[in-house]
């Protein structure tokens, strides 16, 4: 028995060996289009600058407590990110999976058997296997019953890197899935944010609207008392009514829209509308800008730039996975047990059974089926660069768009804080003359008209910088790294 076990262990040698070759390429990943700085970025002072940003809890630069709590509820219960995460554990198990190929499969077998035959078929079954029979006469045909046990064992070995280049794809896709949680709740923090200041914005719009009503409520008083001296007449009256009632039906809309900014943020921290009540808060006119650093540094920064390039590191391991379909498959297999005609023979060493063998298979003619194969798994990876590429372009203008956004609404807003100021001393003066009947109040309702236009353009503004601040957060990658991705 030692001459054929010394072969088929020499042949398992020879196989390990052989499983050190790899086909297809190598991955080195391709160049991308990148900046040496950002030109939006250059002769802009913000106004205020934030010196770093918390890791993982970027937020915390606007110093707002309530939106802190809100954000750390993300990586609890929203439901996308959830969502990701189970896709990330899916992909890691898929890995263990494509690596358990690596090794044998191990089978046990245990069986009974009773036949009745003629006893020359007896006899020569019997003499064949090596197994006692227990006969049983009936006319010329014997029943007998044979038992055994045994171990089966099969390997695949990895001759030309099929498993390894299975196994290097979907790491690179597990990856790529670490990568898309990192993105989710980035992006769901972003929105959080986002939903937050236009809350607290509808907020301070609630406060000017009910300064607005309780100012008009003032004028059309005076008014009507004007008009009972004969100072003034009935036009007045109602042009006043008119505008009161306008003011008070922004202000009951300005409650549906903040109502709904509400029930999206219990959307995004994973709870019904009903369990989340934000209470009404000022907001701070001071945006914080998030430092930059080094426009090359965002290819280590954002998740969804790390996520395509895994992604592509993915497609270039499944050239080589289609590549090992040109070389031969071989497979080793082996057996050992035991048969015997009872339970207490089974294991004695004349009822012994073993055999062992190689089989290998290789495709002669396919009609250029691997070829297709193989240009389709490059064509796959050509997609991977150029989406990789186009993700890195993508996030480079993401950048200079908040960039230039923040610069401009600065600016817009230095100039509408100075309007308003003006349209508050325009309107005093006319209020003074409409008091001395020097004015009709048409003048005083246009005055008032231009200074509540003006305030609520100055939040918008303000919205729209907070807005912009966050979003460049988001670009910036949120203070993430791709050295966070797992290695396996």
């Amino acid at each position: 028995m030692s001459g054929p076990v010394n072969r088929v262990s020499a042949g398992l040698l020879s196989a390990v060996l052989l499983s050190g070759c790899v086909v297809g390429p190598n991955y080195h990943r391709p160049t991308a289009p990148i900046s040496a700085s950002f030109k939006e970025a250059e002769g802009w002072s913000p106004s205020h600058p934030t010196d770093a940003i918390d890791k993982g809890a970027w937020w915390s630069m606007f110093n707002d407590p309530v939106l802190d709590g809100l954000e750390k509820r993300i990586a609890i219960s929203n439901q996308t990110v959830k969502q990701y995460e189970a896709a990330y554990r899916q992909a890691h198990e898929i890995v263990a999976e494509a690596q358990a190929s690596y090794f044998p499969s191990l089978g046990v077998t245990a069986g009974a058997e009773r036949a009745k035959g003629d006893v020359g078929s007896s006899v020569a079954s019997g003499a064949s296997t090596g197994a006692a029979t227990t006969p049983s006469t009936t006319g010329s045909l014997r029943a007998a019953t044979t038992y055994s046990a045994g171990l089966e064992a099969s390997w695949a070995p990895d001759l030309w890197g099929k498993i390894r280049r299975t196994v290097e794809s979907d790491k690179a896709l597990a990856q790529a899935g670490a990568a898309e949680v990192a993105n989710a709740k980035l992006s769901a923090e972003a929105s959080l944010a986002e939903d937050y200041f236009e809350l607290r914005v509808l907020d301070e719009e609630t406060r000017l609207y009910t300064d607005t009503v309780a100012a008009y409520q003032k004028f059309l008083k005076l008014t009507q008392d004007q008009f009972r001296e004969g100072t003034q007449p009935q036009s007045a009256v109602l042009s006043a009514e008119t505008q009161l009632y306008g003011a008070q039906s922004s202000l009951i809309a300005i409650g549906v829209t903040r109502a709904t900014m509400e029930h999206a943020i219990a959307m995004l921290v994973g709870v019904a509308p009903a369990d989340l009540t934000i209470a009404p808060a000022p907001l701070s006119r001071e945006v914080p800008t998030p430092p930059l650093a080094l426009a090359s540094t965002l290819l280590e920064r954002r998740p969804d730039i790390a996520a395509a390039e895994r992604q592509m590191a993915s497609g270039n391991a499944l050239i080589g996975v289609a590549s090992a379909a040109y070389y031969p498959d071989l497979t080793l297999s082996g057996t050992y047990g035991a048969a015997a005609s009872g339970l207490s023979q089974l294991f004695n060493a004349s009822s012994a059974t073993w055999s062992f063998g190689a089989s290998a298979a290789e495709t002669l003619l396919d009609f250029g089926l691997r070829r297709a194969e193989v240009r389709a798994a490059r064509a796959v990876y050509d997609q991977d660069v150029a989406s990789y590429r186009q993700t890195v372009l993508t996030a480079f203008q993401g950048v200079e768009d908040e960039l230039a956004s923040l610069r401009i609404y600065q600016q817009q807003q230095e100039a509408l804080v100075k309007t308003e100021q003006a349209a508050q001393q325009a309107l005093k003066l006319d209020l003074d003359e409409y008091r001395e009947g020097t004015i009709d109040y048409s003048t005083v309702i246009t005055a008032e008209a231009s200074l509540l236009s003006t305030s609520v353009s100055v939040l918008t503004v303000l919205q729209n910088r907070l807005q912009a601040s966050v979003l460049l957060v988001e670009n910036l990658g949120g203070g993430w790294n791709d050295a966070e991705l797992p290695k396996s």
